[in-house]
């Protein structure tokens, strides 16, 4: 019998999910829960795939393990808590080419990409999805330079090191993204905040009566001729 389960690398505990799961199976709960936390333990604070293989009857068990989402390792590499909610407006991170060649190499394995270009390329898509930036630009945009030939050597040598000098420069360039980001929120909240003060100018004031029609004039009649 084989149980998937998403559980946080390095901190499985016991709790109504696992013992749903686990429970009917007979096995031991804490013997489980040891083991899974001792095989995900390097990826600890991040969600890690793992499914046991249990011999219903021997009760004993095979853990397997895959890496974390890429969104996972993405938000891990870059010490962010979670993505843009609205990736078109707000970036919420910077990471350089070798950020992304890393996590590609991680997760290559388990990808049906064939090679590791093909891998850099998915983990680019992702990196668009939850609103990071790679070298200040768009990923969507970099997977066409990729295409053309862009980081050809760094990919095929598969580099991962990012230079102290490097991360320095691109930190100060998101600065100024960040900097824009937040001028144009302001000005999207003033604009939204200028057309609710001319609506409640031109809105009928509650309670007030309706103002009254003038009314006609009376025609003057005319005094009949002597």
């Amino acid at each position: 019998m084989k149980i998937k389960l998403l559980i946080e690398g390095g901190d499985m505990k016991p709790g109504p999910a696992v013992a749903q799961q686990l429970g009917p199976m007979g096995v031991n709960m804490g013997k489980v829960i040891s083991e899974v936390n001792i095989a995900t333990k390097e990826f600890k604070g991040m969600k890690v795939p793992v499914e046991l293989d249990i011999d219903e009857k021997t009760k004993e068990f095979t853990i397997h393990t895959s890496s974390p989402p890429t969104s996972e390792l993405l938000k891990k590499e870059l010490n962010l808590e979670k993505g843009s909610e609205k990736i078109s407006e707000t970036k919420v991170g910077v990471a350089a080419i070798e950020d992304i060649i890393k996590i590609a190499k991680i997760k290559h394995p388990n990808m049906l990409e064939k090679d590791l270009k093909a891998a850099v390329r998915s983990v680019l898509g992702t990196a668009s999805s939850i609103g990071i930036l790679v070298e200040n630009t768009e990923p969507n945009e970099l997977i066409q330079k990729i295409n053309d030939g862009k980081f050809e050597i760094e990919i095929a040598e598969g580099k991962t090191e990012v230079t102290t000098e490097k991360r320095e420069i691109l930190r100060r360039q998101f600065e100024d993204v960040k900097s824009a980001q937040v001028a144009k929120a302001a000005e999207v909240a003033k604009v939204a905040e200028e057309a609710e003060a001319a609506k409640a100018e031109t809105a009928p004031v509650e309670g007030a009566a309706p103002a009254e029609e003038a009314a006609p004039a009376e025609e003057k009649k005319e005094e009949p001729a002597k």
